[in-house]
């Protein structure tokens, strides 16, 4: 058994021309509001890892270039595409009506567990993270197929935006694989 750390040669995948020409999942993630520029990097470092269709800054969320997102994203805000929105929930509202499937990762009542969530096959989704004081617009929650929750058994009821969305993003991956 070989647990020799690999080197940065033996951890390069791709190169950026090849990362774009590849084949993405059929998930989106939208920033409702995110006010932290490196939270914003850690989503686009996380999309990237994870052949994320596109990433959606929505509303005050911040967007490259920014000293803070290119600190934690380390030039995945290169890799992955992106797009801002003034308004969040007309976003969603579009894009549920183009046959979007809209995952809202939100405290709420009536959520799902997202352990339990499988995503069908043949669907696109959106993944919205909201907010790190607010969450996630109601009025986005009121209209979503699924309200997705990580369940949490500590003292702290709640998980930093980036972390939360970095869990559900591979939740979807490895149902999808």
């Amino acid at each position: 058994m070989d647990r020799t750390k690999k080197n940065i040669f033996e951890l390069t995948n791709c190169s950026l021309r090849q990362y774009k020409e590849r084949e993405k999942l059929p998930l989106s993630v939208m920033t409702d509001n995110v006010r932290s520029m490196y939270n914003i990097g850690a989503i686009f470092r996380t999309a990237d890892a994870f052949l994320i269709k596109e990433v959606i800054l929505a509303g005050i969320s911040g967007c490259p270039p920014h000293p803070e997102i290119t600190k934690t994203a380390l030039g995945a805000e290169e890799s992955v595409d992106w797009r801002h929105v003034d308004d969040a929930f007309e976003e969603v509202r579009r894009m549920h009506e183009e046959g979007w499937k809209i995952c809202v990762l939100e405290q709420a009542h009536d959520s799902i567990p997202l352990q339990e969530f499988v995503p069908e096959k043949d669907c696109r989704y959106l993944l919205v993270a909201g907010n790190e004081v607010k969450g996630v617009d109601q009025r986005i929650v009121d209209i979503a197929d699924v309200v997705l929750e990580i369940p949490q058994a500590g003292v702290k009821h709640s998980l930093n935006v980036s972390v939360s969305a970095g869990i559900a993003m591979w939740q979807f991956v490895s149902r999808f694989l």
